[in-house]
């Protein structure tokens, strides 16, 4: 048998970074939804949050399916819902790609910490720094052309 756990830190972008989700508890919706997407297809949500313009989520999956796979579903299902969903009318689309890291379970109280402390975060910290040093975290350059898709 084997034995496997994959424990993602994933932020999702909206369209060119436009605040489009509520600030308010109608985002709790989007939280619901993006849970039962990740419970479907075999994962395990940590936890999650999010501002106006990109969401952070702790989530397990399973090694049957590609990351890939796995967010193009979580993006995909769930921007079709929010289109339809009285709340979401900023809402366009999730931006172009995404960026998901790795991490080890003994990091995982640091990172919920984080994800919850989001508003905290970015009193101090745009989203545009976070993403940046997210995608250096990762060991990745970060392409300037990629910020307005």
């Amino acid at each position: 048998m084997s034995y496997i756990n994959l424990l993602i830190h994933a932020v999702v972008r909206t369209y060119k970074s436009e605040q489009t989700l509520p600030a308010d508890d109608r985002v709790k919706f989007l939280y619901q939804e993006m849970w039962g997407i990740i419970k479907n297809k075999g994962g395990y949500l940590y936890r999650i949050n999010s501002m106006p313009d990109h969401v952070h989520l702790l989530f397990t999956m399973p090694a049957t399916i590609s990351l890939s796979e796995f967010m193009q579903a979580l993006k995909g299902s769930s921007s079709k819902i929010l289109k339809t969903k009285e709340g979401f009318e900023k809402f366009v689309a999730w931006g172009e790609g995404y960026a998901a890291l790795s991490k080890s379970m003994g990091d995982k109280q640091t990172i919920i910490n984080y994800i919850i402390t989001q508003q905290e975060h970015h009193k101090a910290t745009t989203f545009k720094d976070e993403y940046i040093a997210f995608i250096k975290e990762m060991g990745l350059d970060f392409d300037e052309r990629d910020w307005d898709r």
